[in-house]
C-alpha cells in the first residue's frame, strides 16, 4: 500500500532511502506487486479495432528552445498556424515572458464532436519554465485527460516533480499517466559520465496518477493513441545520447526484475531508447498527426510505428523532435529527407533536438511544408 509520502510494505512505511537498505530481488518484487495491487500502475488499454478520429486538434508548443516573438501568423488549407505578438500578456503590464530551454512540452487539445480531451505530452527541463508559460498561455492544468512521458530524459521529465508539486490537489484523481515502459524509470548518464536524471516514480503516484504501462499502441484520453515501442529497421543510424542502468537506488530507479536479461547487468550501458513513445492523432479526411517527441528511435521508424499502429497511411503532420544534430552527416539528412518525400506529409514542425542544419535543408527541399516551432506557438488542424 502507499501511505502519505512514503512506500509501505505490509503495512510499514519504508522510506526512499529504505528501498536501497531494504535491497534484494524478493524485496524489488514484492513492491512491484504491492504497486500493481493498488491500482496505481497497470498496463495501459491495448489500441484495438478502428482508431479513433477527431474534428479538430490543436497542438500547442509549452517549453522548447526557441523564443520568437512577432512571428507570421498563416491559414493554410487544413491548418492554421498562431504566433505570438508582443507583449504576452496584453491585459496586464509586461512583468512576465515566455521562457525556452533546452526541452519539450506540448499541449494537445482536441475535439470529436461535443467532446474535449486535453493531454499535456512531456514536462520541459524544469518547473520554472514549464509554469511560468502555462499560466501565460494560459493552460489550465485542471483541464488535462491525461499525461505523457515519452522518454526518460531530463529535458522531458526534469520540470514533472515541480509541476506535480504546483498542481497537487488540482489535477483530476487517477488521471492515467503513460510511459513506454519499465525501461523509462531507469537511471541515465550523458556521454561524459555526468547525470542525467532518474524519473521520480513516487512522485507520480504522490500526486494520485495512475501509471500506465503503454510497451504497446494504447489509447490515450479516448482520441490520441501512443506508438508502443518503435520498431527500429530500414537505414536509420539515430544517436545513442546517454547509457542506463537499471536498479534502485535510493528509491529511484527500474526495478531489475522487470527489465530483460541483457540489460540487468548492473553496470551503464548503450542506451537503446526502446521504451519511447510518440503521441498520435488520427484528423478525420486528413489522416495522422505524429508528435515524435524526441525520435531517438528515428523519426521514419517513429512514423512508420503510428502508421503500422493506426492503419493509416496517410500523414498530415510531424510536430516534434527529430534528433538529426550533427555529427550526423548532410548524406544522412538526404536520406531522411528522401524517406520524408516519400511518406509526403503535408505539414512538418521541426522543434527542439532538431539541429539547424537539417532544419535549412529540409526547408528547402519541401517547401511550403516546414515550419519552425517557438514556444508559444499553437498549430490548429482541422478535418
Amino acid at each position: 500500500m502507499l501511505f502519505g509520502g512514503c512506500t509501505c510494505l505490509n503495512g510499514s512505511p519504508l522510506s526512499r532511502r529504505g528501498v536501497l537498505r531494504a535491497g534484494g530481488a524478493g524485496f524489488v518484487s514484492a513492491l512491484v506487486g504491492t504497486l500493481v495491487g493498488s491500482g496505481r500502475s497497470t498496463q495501459a488499454q491495448r489500441l484495438s479495432g478502428a482508431v479513433p478520429e477527431v474534428d479538430r486538434l490543436s497542438v500547442r508548443i509549452v517549453d522548447d528552445i526557441i523564443v520568437r516573438r512577432y512571428g507570421v501568423s498563416q491559414k493554410l488549407p487544413g491548418l492554421t498556424v498562431e504566433r505570438m505578438q508582443g507583449n504576452e500578456t496584453p491585459e496586464a503590464p509586461p512583468r512576465a515572458t515566455l521562457m525556452g530551454e533546452w526541452g519539450l512540452s506540448m499541449h494537445a487539445q482536441s475535439q470529436r464532436g461535443d467532446q474535449v480531451r486535453n493531454i499535456l505530452v512531456d514536462f520541459g527541463y524544469n518547473s520554472v519554465a514549464l509554469l511560468n508559460n502555462m499560466k501565460i498561455l494560459e493552460i489550465a492544468p485542471e483541464s488535462f485527460d491525461a499525461l505523457v512521458l515519452s522518454h526518460g530524459h531530463y529535458d522531458h521529465f526534469g520540470g514533472m516533480v515541480g509541476f506535480l508539486a504546483e498542481t497537487k490537489g488540482r489535477l483530476k484523481k487517477q488521471m492515467p499517466f503513460f510511459v513506454g515502459g519499465e525501461d523509462c524509470f531507469c537511471t541515465r548518464t550523458s556521454p561524459n559520465g555526468g547525470q542525467y536524471g532518474t524519473v521520480d516514480r513516487q512522485a507520480i503516484l504522490d500526486a494520485d496518477l495512475m501509471l500506465m504501462m503503454a510497451e504497446g499502441p494504447a489509447i490515450v484520453a479516448d482520441h490520441a493513441f501512443t506508438t508502443g515501442k518503435i520498431a527500429q529497421s530500414g537505414f536509420e543510424r539515430p544517436l545513442r545520447s546517454t547509457q542506463e542502468k537499471a536498479g534502485v537506488v535510493g528509491g529511484f530507479g527500474c526495478f531489475p526484475d522487470k527489465m530483460p536479461a541483457e540489460k540487468n547487468t548492473g553496470a551503464f550501458i548503450p542506451d537503446d531508447f526502446e521504451h519511447e513513445i510518440g503521441t498520435n492523432f488520427v484528423v478525420r479526411d486528413k489522416g495522422l498527426v505524429i508528435l515524435t517527441s524526441c525520435s531517438h528511435r528515428g523519426v521514419i521508424n517513429t512514423i512508420r510505428q503510428a502508421q503500422a499502429a493506426s492503419g493509416v497511411q496517410k500523414v498530415h503532420a510531424i510536430i516534434g523532435g527529430l534528433h538529426l544534430v550533427p555529427p550526423l552527416t548532410e548524406d544522412y539528412f538526404r536520406q531522411i529527407i528522401a524517406a520524408l518525400k516519400e511518406i509526403n506529409p503535408d505539414y512538418l514542425m521541426p522543434a527542439h533536438c532538431t539541429g539547424e542544419p537539417f532544419y535549412d535543408m529540409v526547408r528547402t527541399e519541401m517547401p511550403g511544408k516546414v515550419f519552425q516551432s517557438n514556444v508559444g506557438t499553437r498549430y490548429t488542424f482541422t478535418a
